[in-house]
């Protein structure tokens, strides 16, 4: 298991932005995909978006557009950009790292119509 350090959760405005990162503690990100998720309580977690070793991207319908999930090594750090958000983007969420299948502990955002 891998420690996982996610940050930059909040309050915001329907149309808003945010930007969540996740960091691991003693272990490189570097080799390895990893991936936002979020829940909704009384419902399943969800993929948000994944980043391959390689950087290759890939989103849920529901966020195509709108968010952005990228990765620097150098800063051994994973970010997903939420832009234009809305409503049901409202949910915990929390990064996942796919070597060892670890989850962060959560950031929670909260949308203001």
């Amino acid at each position: 298991q891998v420690q996982l350090v996610e940050s930059g959760g909040g309050l915001v405005q329907a149309g808003g932005s945010l930007t969540l990162s996740c960091s691991p503690s003693g272990y490189t990100f570097r080799f390895v995909s990893a991936a936002w998720y979020r829940q909704v309580v009384g419902q399943e977690r969800e993929l948000v978006a994944e980043i391959s070793a390689a950087g290759i991207p890939n989103y849920a319908n529901s966020v195509k557009g709108r968010f952005t999930i990228s990765r620097d090594n150098a800063k051994n750090t994973v970010y997903l950009q939420m832009s234009d958000l809305k409503s049901e983007d409202t949910a915990v969420y929390y990064c996942y790292e796919g070597y060892f299948g670890s989850w962060g502990q959560g950031t929670r955002v909260t949308v203001s119509s």
